[in-house]
């Protein structure tokens, strides 16, 4: 199978001009653009070039090789504390036009868009020189189309609007000065792109085996769903944090409007009846096809995704040290409270069996597939078994005062339970960037949003039942009847986090909903852990504290500020509110 790596890349917007082509830097490879796009695989290597930054934000090493957004938010505890980590900096409010400039690793918001879009535009301008055959060069094309709207689609949830620079390949000797086009004619743009590949693009079967992975019909329709998605929500429908008229249509559409919901319930519709994709579903034991879905690259869920080569990485990345893992993000006690019971009643209903003294039990198989939590079972390598993994305060190797425990947790989602860090073996793995089950919730998410909330239920249904939660005499599982929109947005918001969670969206969703001054400001929430009694007969005294450090999240941060040297190198763009 063909196989996308990512790689830490830099890039400027404007430097469009300035990041010139790495691939074909003579300084270090000797490659001219003639030698690259007057060979056949060269070229289709250039390409791969740009597909190999597609999961820069999902990579879980995005920023000091340990960290990315997902340790900003209300899920998840990070175990660096440095002021100038990305992270934190994220979290304590202290992003800045002025930080972004000095931060290197922060300005990959905008470089790392930008460097792949100008990329790009110079595949596609070289393309018709190449010795390509004449279909070839049409798919191709088509999918460095769907990479442009793919990287576009990133500026506009964390900008607004920004330049669009349509085919234009920026040379050393260019000074572009373009400014911010609206927020509506990016999202037009976006979607007209994928409309456009979209028929063209193979389906999954119409690749080779050794294509897969590539760009298809499905991912160009479900890109297009996220975009709409994101379009019709609070932050972008109406809801610019400015009063200035100019700046408004630059960050979000002017007016709210019902409209701009059903297109993105329309986009995941059609997605859903292309009936291309499923659930992936495993009958082993409840919800084992969530487990199983994430250590499986080919799968009928995954739209889009990055195939990995045979690893540990997640395994190094989330588990404790006990299990020779580096638990760099620890889940808060605010994401466990979101996981229902496996009656599918959340945990706040009175009538749903929660029991504050014995917290873990009966819990949404999804919890047991995503937490580490204390006595809960991993495989311990020194024993070749599942074993205990304790969490409780002081307890050796994995309690809270030691290894940097924060919170009472470690993540285990997307791991393999056969493996600790240490481990001898590796497992198969592929990065989710676009799967069923987030189609699945946004067409839930936008049809509710226009009034039609008895449109929403199955689809939340089709996902509880995958997740393993019971579906109870009345078929419903654990779904109140007959919700209102405010109702079902709660429900629709809490099924996402849970089901996405880790998946690199918790960011993007808590800012576009507008609810991260909300829940992302003061602190997160920790399981504090006493234990009592003798061996065998210990006994576990839970209580909910704050956790150890305080997150600021302000009404500017809703969109991210753009780095100070871009403004200045192109002054026609205007800043974002607040900044």
């Amino acid at each position: 199978m063909k196989k996308i790596f990512p790689y830490l890349l830099v890039g400027l917007a404007a430097a469009s001009c300035k990041d010139s082509d790495d691939f074909l830097e003579p300084k270090t490879n000797a490659l001219s653009e003639e030698t690259v796009f007057t060979d056949s695989i060269r070229t289709m290597g250039f390409l791969s070039r740009i597909y190999s930054s597609s999961g820069y934000s999902f990579d879980k090493g995005r920023w000091n090789s340990h960290g990315n957004s997902e340790q900003a938010t209300d899920d998840a505890e990070y175990s660096y504390s440095g002021a100038f980590q990305v992270a934190v900096m994220l979290y304590n409010g202290s992003v800045s036009p002025l930080a972004f400039q000095s931060n290197g690793l922060i300005a990959d918001i905008w470089n790392i868009p930008y460097a792949n879009i100008r990329r790009t535009n110079l595949f596609l301008e070289k393309l018709p020189t190449t010795p390509l055959s004449a279909p070839t060069q049409q798919r191709v094309a088509a999918e460095a189309r769907f990479l442009r709207a793919w990287y576009y689609h990133h500026l506009l949830i964390n900008y607004g609007g920004v330049p669009l620079i349509g085919d234009k390949v920026f040379e050393i000797s260019d000074f572009p000065d373009y400014p911010r086009s609206s927020y509506a004619d990016c999202v037009d743009y976006v979607v007209s792109e994928l409309d456009a590949v979209a028929a063209v693009l193979p389906t999954v079967a119409g690749y080779s085996e050794q294509d897969y992975g590539r760009a298809t019909r499905g991912a160009a329709l479900a890109l297009k769903a996220r975009v709409l998605l994101y379009a019709a929500s609070p932050l972008f429908n109406g809801g610019a944090e400015t009063t200035d008229p100019a700046l408004a249509a630059i960050v979000s559409y002017p007016t709210t409007s019902t409209t701009h919901w059903q297109r993105a319930a329309d986009a995941a519709l059609a997605v859903i009846n292309s009936r291309q994709y499923s659930l992936h579903t495993d009958a082993t034991r409840p919800g084992n096809g969530f487990y199983q879905v994430f250590l499986r690259r080919v799968n009928p869920e995954y739209i889009f995704a990055v195939n990995r080569g045979a690893n540990k990485e997640f395994e190094i990345f989330y588990l404790p040290a006990s299990r020779s893992g580096q638990s760099n993000s620890m889940p808060t006690q605010n994401l466990v409270d979101a996981f229902p019971m496996k009656n599918g009643k959340a945990i706040t209903d009175p009538t749903s069996g929660y029991d504050p003294r014995n917290p873990y039990v009966n819990r949404d198989p999804r919890f047991g597939y995503s937490i580490i939590f204390n006595t809960s079972r991993y495989f311990l390598q020194s024993s070749g078994q599942q074993a205990e993994v304790l969490t409780y305060d002081g307890a050796p190797t994995d309690g809270f005062t030691a290894a940097g425990q924060r919170t009472g947790y470690y993540s285990r989602k997307m791991c393999d339970e056969t493996l600790a860090a240490n481990s001898p073996g590796n497992t198969e793995r592929g990065w989710p960037l676009l799967r069923y089950a987030e189609v699945l919730l946004s067409y839930a998410e936008a049809i509710n949003e226009t009034g039609q909330t008895a449109l929403a239920y199955d689809k939340l249904k089709e996902i509880r039942s995958r997740a393993g939660i019971d579906a109870g005499t009345n078929g419903m599982y654990g779904l109140t009847p007959n919700m209102t929109v405010a109702q079902m947005r709660a429900v629709i918001q809490n099924e996402r986090r849970v089901e996405l969670a880790n998946e690199d969206h918790r960011w993007n969703d808590i800012r576009r909903w507008k609810i991260a001054v909300a829940v992302n400001n003061g602190f997160n929430k920790r399981m504090q852990i006493t234990r009592g009694g003798t061996s065998p007969n210990f006994t576990y005294t839970y209580t909910v504290t704050n956790s150890v450090r305080q997150h600021v999240f302000r009404p500017n941060q809703y969109l991210m500020p753009i780095t100070d040297s871009e403004i200045r190198k192109m002054p026609a763009m205007l800043q974002n509110p607040g900044y």
